[in-house]
Parts: C-alpha cells; sequence; structure tokens
C-alpha cells in the first residue's frame, strides 16, 4: 500500500510481502527455464534451488508476516539462507537480508530509499562473492537494476533483463561457469536471469499498486 499522495510514493510491509509472494510464483513458473541455463555452465540446480527457498519464504511470510518493509526482507534472506544449498542462498539471502538492515525500522519506505537500501546489499553480495559487473554473475543484472530503480520500478525491470541478457557473449570470471572458460561464452547466466525475474515481479508488484 502506498500513502502521502503528494509527498511522493511510500510502501508499506505488505508491499514486499505481495512482491516476494509474486517472486515465489514466478522462480517456480521458470524454474524449468533456470535450471536449463544452469545446466549449461553450472550445476544444474539453480531452478530447483530458487523454488524451494521462495516457497519456504512466501510461507513464512504468509504465517507471520513482519510490521515493516525492513523485518519482511530480513526475515525473507534469513530464510533464504537457511532453506536454500548450493551458492543462491547465501547470496540472495544476503541481498535481501542486507537491504532489509538498511531500511531500518521506518514502516514506509520510498522508491528511491528502496534503491539505496539495495545498494547496500549488492554491495555486499559482490563483497561475499567477490564479483564485479562483467564477471557473468547475477551482479550484472542487479547492479544496473538498482540503478535505474531509481529512476522507476518500470526502468528497474528493464535494466536488469537488459543485464541478463547481455551476459551470453561473456567468459564467467566467478562462480562454478569461471571453471569452464571460454566455454562460458555463448551461455545467459542463470543468477542473472533469476535477479532479472525478481525485479520484473517489483515493478509488476509496484505497478499494480498504481503508476510507478
Amino acid at each position: 500500500m502506498r500513502e502521502g499522495e503528494g509527498m511522493g510514493e511510500a510502501f508499506d510491509a505488505g508491499f514486499f510481502v505481495r512482491w516476494l509472494e509474486a517472486a515465489a510464483l514466478a522462480v517456480d513458473r521458470e524454474a524449468g527455464l533456470l535450471t536449463e541455463l544452469d545446466s549449461a555452465i553450472g550445476d544444474a540446480d539453480h531452478g530447483a534451488n530458487l523454488q524451494r527457498g521462495f516457497a519456504a519464504v512466501a510461507e513464512l511470510l504468509a504465517k507471520e508476516p513482519p510490521a515493516t518493509p525492513g523485518a519482511v526482507l530480513v526475515a525473507a534472506g534469513r530464510q533464504l539462507i537457511s532453506t536454500v544449498g548450493g551458492a543462491s542462498g547465501p547470496l540472495y539471502g544476503t541481498l535481501l537480508r542486507r537491504t532489509g538492515k538498511a531500511l531500518g525500522e521506518d514502516e514506509h519506505v520510498g522508491r528511491e530509499r528502496l534503491a539505496e537500501a539495495f545498494a547496500v546489499g549488492v554491495a555486499a553480495v559482490s563483497q561475499l562473492g567477490g564479483a564485479q559487473v562483467g564477471d557473468k554473475t547475477m551482479l550484472d543484472a542487479l547492479v544496473p537494476a538498482v540503478e535505474a530503480l531509481r529512476v522507476s520500478f518500470g526502468a528497474a525491470r528493464t535494466a536488469a533483463e537488459e543485464g541478463a541478457l547481455a551476459t551470453v557473449p561473456l567468459q564467467a570470471r566467478k562462480g562454478r561457469a569461471s571453471y569452464l572458460g571460454e566455454r562460458s561464452i555463448g551461455h545467459q547466466d542463470p543468477g542473472a536471469t533469476s535477479s532479472a525475474l525478481l525485479f520484473a515481479e517489483l515493478a509488476g508488484t509496484a505497478r499494480a499498486e498504481g503508476p510507478a
């Protein structure tokens, strides 16, 4: 829900719960694609891992919805870390948890404030995985998406999708795909693809609430 007409958009805890519920449905729907992408350059478990993790997040939030946006993201991040194996659980869990902590205890959060908090989360992901833009990882979608979020939710979605597509010609320099060397070229990174999926659902949730 938004509040403060004329004061700019502001989103409450319910908005973030709805976003993560939509993300869980989207991950479930696209799990096959994510696994297919991961089978080419990874361990072929990205789709299944995220499917299990986001289903657990949705179940947790349905039972005990936190009272603030930050608390929603922190709870979701912790659930992903405890539920998902491999690299994706710690990475996505860190993204949401650190973003949530950066939001603090405010009951309503504006889009620009969210972008600033996401930047903190993305920096934590970069530090955890030792990756940067251009390494053919989720950061290739996350970094441009967060920058574009300062403009609009729709811009963030587009930037994330373009970032994911831009990983196709790259050679992986981090993660499991880096072991393949030049053979990683020509494949879209599954982590960047799932990151773009999350921002698509964020934009869709915002659009359902009104102009964004």
